[in-house]
């Protein structure tokens, strides 16, 4: 499986490494063209303000077609079709590392896939939602639906009462006109509009697309708009994310050499911070040689040198921020323990 939310942060740091400047709770109010160039309208933490852009790119997800129809008032005749997937977190079913895929009687398959150690994620499911909806929450409806499907398979029934967590997301998937949400195409479309004029300001909007082929999408997504960012090629396929380099050291290398040089710190949380950050755990990890050293613990494996860290470097605002984007460790901490999160993010975020 993929940490998504991970995933979203590490390509923000990349971003911001080759200069692009990130702005984090930030509305995209509307544009016009003026000049050949976009003048946008932004809201955010700073005020509202408006910039100057070259092109745009519409990768809204669920609201790709909110921002044509609203913020751009520019008309394309391609629809999105909103598809709300949605898993569950049980304790772990069972004790091996493989993952296992589950054929449903509606033909439909589900993953049971061992997650943070403790724990087996069990997803996901194809619910038709409308733009009214894209807050995406679980429903009885599907946790019932995860549950039976698992036990259909597992020693001991899966019950409701046994989730700990879980989360939903809506696929903006291209609209082909299935009536199934589940043969709806995860193809991705991506349409360019220049306005009434040939060489006119661009924007190009995403319609649909899956997490396993983002960068391919992207990558394609720039040699459309290359007219405008000339002598560009595609750099992505050979640069890692950021921790990504590890010198030629597999994972368990780079865990091994960690553990060797610092003996006293506790080993599964060097797993799992080195799982999150791989090469630039360095940074959170620094001269510490004990426990103690990494600043309070706060509980279920976060230490305040870590806090810290996502503060300055991921754009951490709030407690939801830290413990179920840039870290799961919610799954392991107690209301108290997260309440402490959040006391110290309102005094020093």
């Amino acid at each position: 499986w993929v940490d998504d939310a991970r995933l979203v942060v590490l390509n923000a740091r990349s971003a911001a490494a080759h200069g692009a400047a990130i702005q984090t709770h930030t509305r995209f109010v509307s544009a016009r063209r003026e000049g050949g160039e976009w003048a946008a309208a932004l809201n955010g933490e700073r005020g509202s303000r408006t910039v100057r852009a070259s092109a745009i790119v519409n990768a809204a997800g669920p609201w790709v077609r909110q921002v044509l129809d609203e913020a751009l008032k520019i008309k394309l005749p391609a629809t999105v079709r909103l598809v709300k997937g949605s898993h569950i977190v049980v304790p772990r079913i069972h004790e091996e590392r493989h993952a296992f895929i589950l054929q449903n009687p509606d033909r439909r398959v589900i993953f049971m896939i061992p997650y943070e150690r403790q724990f087996t994620l069990v997803g996901t499911t194809d619910v038709p939602v409308t733009r009214d909806d894209y807050r995406a929450k679980i429903s009885r409806n599907e946790i019932d639906y995860l549950c039976e499907a698992a036990s259909r398979y597992a020693e001991k029934p899966i019950t409701p009462g046994m989730v700990v967590w879980s989360y939903s997301g809506v696929r903006p998937l291209y609209d082909d006109g299935s009536e199934n949400p589940s043969a709806v195409t995860r193809d991705y479309h991506l349409l360019l509009d220049t306005g009434a004029e040939p060489n006119g300001a661009p924007v190009l909007s995403v319609f649909g697309g899956k997490i396993t082929t983002y960068r391919k999408l992207a990558e394609q997504a720039m040699e459309k708009l290359s007219g405008r960012f000339p002598g560009k090629p595609g750099w992505t396929h050979t640069e890692p994310l950021p921790g990504g380099n590890l010198e030629g050291r597999s994972f368990r290398g780079l865990l091994l050499d960690y553990r060797r040089r610092h003996p006293h710190l506790p080993k599964v949380w060097l797993t799992r911070v080195l799982r999150r950050h791989g090469a630039l755990a360095e940074e959170i990890i620094g001269d510490a040689r004990e426990e103690r050293e990494l600043g309070s613990n706060f509980g279920g494996g976060l230490y305040e040198h870590e806090l810290e860290y996502l503060v300055r470097n991921e754009w951490a605002h709030e407690a939801e921020d830290v413990l179920w984007r840039r870290t799961k460790c919610g799954l392991h901490m107690t209301t108290a323990e997260k309440t402490r999160v959040r006391a110290w993010l309102a005094e020093k975020a």
